[in-house]
């Protein structure tokens, strides 16, 4: 079942504290898990799933609306649809460390389901969709403020590019070139990093971001322009 570690872990990042522990236990747990624990008296997630997903795509949709006032409808809707697609819920689910605490049957233990991306944003959507019913909508806002909003800002979304992949193509097609991103800060909460991008050991771009990987994608898009207005 969900550990006490993992509860205070909830607390201490994110400032959630369920009212209601049982529906913390269905939000992690897989229906495989239920099935080989029919004594256990939890049940498993799908309709928390669907409940979350509703919840998110709403609250979603009302963080895009109001906060990029520029973009028309059909930039918002493609927009939305790179936030909440299974890659989007289920980095997220690895980055609030979901994995460890899902509830599974021996069979998808064995067919690596801890690690499927799939069933990661399932259990996202699942915990969404708890959180709203223990706290309501303003709970799901602040934990989506301090996870999934930060990475919306820095434009992890707007399009599907590599951007570090790019740059090192751009850079080493004469022969290999030393790139490298350090971390300048780190905060927990808001969760944030900041990192620098040297070339050859000078600095060339900075980039913020939820975590290291998304500011270090920020830092190289912002690296590719200024190499490509040269």
């Amino acid at each position: 079942m969900v550990s006490t570690k993992f509860k205070n872990y909830l607390f201490e990042e994110y400032g959630i504290k369920f009212k209601n522990e049982t529906l913390l236990e269905e939000a992690f747990t897989h229906s495989s898990y239920v099935n080989e624990h029919p004594k256990e008296s939890v049940g498993n997630y799908e309709k928390l799933e669907f409940l979350g997903d509703a919840v998110l795509e709403l609250a979603v949709s009302d963080y895009l609306y109001r906060h990029f006032p520029s973009l028309n409808e059909g930039q918002l809707t493609r927009l939305r649809s790179n936030i909440v697609r299974t890659e989007g819920f289920s980095g997220f689910a690895i980055e609030c460390g979901f994995p460890a605490e899902i509830n599974l049957g021996h069979g998808e233990e064995k067919t690596g389901a801890r690690e499927r991306k799939t069933l990661l944003e399932d259990v996202f959507e699942a915990f969404n969709g708890a959180l709203f019913l223990d706290q309501g909508m303003d709970a799901v806002q602040k934990f989506l403020k301090l996870t999934v909003y930060p990475l919306i800002d820095s434009g992890e979304f707007t399009d599907s590019r590599d951007y570090k992949t790019d740059l090192q193509e751009l850079l080493q097609v004469n022969g290999a070139i030393k790139i490298e991103y350090q971390v300048l800060e780190e905060s927990k909460l808001p969760s944030n990093f900041k990192v620098a991008l040297l070339v050859e050991g000078k600095k060339i771009s900075e980039g913020s971001g939820h975590n290291k990987k998304a500011a270090e994608q920020v830092a190289a898009k912002l690296a590719l322009i200024k190499y490509q207005e040269k």
